[in-house]
């Protein structure tokens, strides 16, 4: 009964760890796993011990024979993966215990953020005896895209957000909502109460889209959306036009996949989901009747991962339709590339007269502008085919097309904001840093006691799971500076006093009325 890993995967590794014979692949010291759309358990070495279900943090491994209907793709994928020979550790390492030099106090720091980034650094940092760690989130509650960026509907992949819980719960670590470093406390004022202060910020904003049109009202973000309809509290006042027939989204990765599929399901789907109630309402009024995603390359480069577009595909009274015209030959694409080819030219093509609404998807079409309607507002759209040369780069062809559309979303990626007055590289939006400790990008002298974690830290790659690795460099890297002597001693206690600031607990209100 071999075991098979599901789409709900968040790629933090632990069943790796857990498991005894290393049949899971790709493994967290393999340079393939940070790029892995999701891991595969190898049904010909799998001894069926369980360890792996017990160590997944959102019940993605299941026995093969406990699969659903949907899920059945997966026993698939995750056999041919292991039937490609390649060159792989016998065992994943396990990280190395972090040793701090005593110096005769608890080690103390502070952690802007509460998202899996910054949580991660959490749990590592509260492996060292008696660490104490304070969590600073200016939101009026925790665990950063986790519950703000995941689809309401991706129900598993939420319970990662229980994995947070735990290590909130832990009595070295306290959590201070509502709490905006910069308005409320300062970073120095972080820095004389602790040893350290890691920014687990992430990426707040979204790469725009620079095109005639873009800011007339009807065009969101994917960050707007997806905010609005988790009920965020910068997005939960937003209004969203649903009145139109057809709705855009330009960009074709994960999120936007999501957004497709919250707007073209049944509302009834997502009724026990943690969805906003006024977003809910508004989604059972919608009038959209089809969803195009549009890409700028082909459907080979597509990129959405094989598990998002296995649960597209599965999404039910939703057809999802890509005409053969817009997918390559067969047998013109690598792997994994060529496994969603695959899954793509099995979908069965879409009649005229379906009455289901249409997620359909459209490659090798750049924008060129938003159009506008007699009342201002976004009518359309206008694209121009692409075509991609024997060098890779992407040319146009100068055929156009133009959409009509009531709402145009862009999901074209992330970048990461600059933090107060710490150093920043606008061409990646990061922090500059070494291994997790800020420096300056010019000269390259550390600001003390000062450390990234996340997205802020390495730009916006991987998954939920990616950043664990990422947290243990970081806090391995911190230990390095306090056992060398580089992080003096907090000047005084925590910051509490600007913590209960007046200002703070007026906003909080505002923010949790909002909500």
């Amino acid at each position: 009964m071999p075991h098979v890993v599901t789409q709900s995967c968040v790629g933090d590794g632990s069943c790796v760890y857990a498991c005894p014979v290393n049949c899971i692949q790709p493994t967290p010291d393999d340079p393939a796993f940070e790029l892995a759309e999701m891991l595969h358990v190898d049904p010909a070495t799998c001894v069926d011990c369980g360890a792996c279900v017990t160590a997944c943090p959102v019940d993605a491994i299941k026995p093969h024979t406990r699969l659903t209907a949907e899920e059945t793709e997966f026993a698939l994928i995750n056999a041919a993966y292991h039937e490609v020979p390649r060159a792989r550790p016998r065992m994943a390492p396990v990280p190395a215990r972090l040793v701090v030099r005593d110096r005769g106090e608890p080690l103390r720091v502070a952690i802007v953020g509460s998202g899996p980034a910054a949580m991660y650094a959490a749990e590592e940092l509260l492996t060292i005896p008696d660490a104490r760690v304070d969590v600073y989130e200016r939101l009026p509650r925790p665990d950063g895209l986790v519950r703000s960026g995941v689809a309401p509907d991706h129900r598993r992949t939420r319970r990662v957000s229980r994995q947070l819980e735990r290590i909130r719960e832990h009595p070295g670590l306290r959590l201070h909502l509502g709490v905006e470093v910069g308005r409320d406390v300062t970073h120095e004022e972080l820095l004389a109460g602790h040893h350290a202060v890691i920014y687990g910020v992430g990426a707040a904003a979204d790469r725009r889209l620079e095109v005639p049109g873009a800011e007339l009202p009807g065009v969101l973000s994917a960050t707007e959306l997806v905010g609005w309809y988790n009920g965020h509290p910068d997005h939960a006042d937003r209004t969203v036009d649903l009145s139109a027939r057809r709705a855009v989204i330009v960009g074709n990765g994960n999120v936007a996949l999501d957004v497709a599929r919250i707007l073209a399901q049944d509302p009834d789907a997502l009724s026990d989901s943690e969805i906003d109630p006024a977003a809910l309402r508004v989604l059972r009024d919608s009038r959209i009747e089809e969803v195009v995603v549009v890409a700028r390359r082909g459907a080979e480069h597509a990129a959405f991962t094989l598990p998002e577009l296995v649960g597209l595909r599965a999404t039910p009274g939703v057809a999802l339709d890509v005409p053969a015209s817009e997918l390559p030959a067969p047998g013109a694409a690598a792997d994994p590339a060529r496994t969603k080819l695959d899954l793509l030219r099995a979908l069965p093509p879409v009649a005229a007269e379906d009455e289901r609404r249409r997620i359909a998807l459209r490659f090798l079409r750049a924008p060129v502008r938003v159009l506008a309607g007699p009342d201002g507002r976004v009518a359309g759209i206008e694209l121009q085919r692409t075509a991609v040369g024997p060098d890779g780069a992407l040319a146009a062809t100068g055929e156009t097309e133009v959409l009509d559309a009531g709402l145009v979303v862009t999901s074209i990626g992330y970048r990461g904001l600059p933090v107060g007055d710490l150093p920043y590289e606008p061409a990646r939006g990061v922090v500059p840093n070494e291994a997790g400790r800020v420096v300056g990008p010019e000269d390259g002298a550390t600001r003390p006691g000062t450390y990234v974690v996340g997205w802020i830290k390495r730009g916006p790659s991987g998954f939920i799971g990616t950043n664990k690795a990422c947290a243990q460099e970081t806090v391995a890297t911190l230990v390095e500076d306090l056992n060398a002597g580089r992080l003096p001693s907090p000047a005084r206690p925590p910051a509490d006093a600007a913590v209960a600031a007046p200002r703070r607990r007026e906003r909080l209100r505002a923010l949790v009325g909002r909500r």
